[in-house]
């Protein structure tokens, strides 16, 4: 018999090894921030406006094309966090983007 530790999991009623239940748990942790055209963002991807967006507290809009650099994900799977000049704490929604 082996060592390992088993842990009952209860999304499939079975029990697994405590490293499978440890990569599952990692698995779900991970959010996959999607485009508008469903390519996979991540951190420091620059990305496109596809639609002119006014932004509040700003007085200004971002308009249709505008690249947006180095970006970093939120752990929400639709929202960006960006860099732009003269907004600060600009976020965007994933869904009026697109990956350079």
């Amino acid at each position: 018999m082996s060592d390992e530790e088993y842990v009952y999991d209860e999304a499939s009623g079975e029990w697994i090894p405590a490293a499978e239940a440890a990569a599952n748990a990692a698995a779900a942790d991970t959010v996959e921030v999607r485009d508008s055209v469903g390519n996979l963002l991540q951190d420091g991807d620059q990305v496109t406006l596809i639609k002119d967006l006014t932004v509040k507290g700003a007085g200004q809009t971002l308009k249709r094309g505008t690249l947006i650099k180095s970006i970093r994900l939120t752990g929400d799977a639709q929202e960006i966090d960006c860099k732009f000049d003269g907004i600060k704490g600009l976020v965007l929604r994933a869904e009026f983007v697109r990956k350079r």
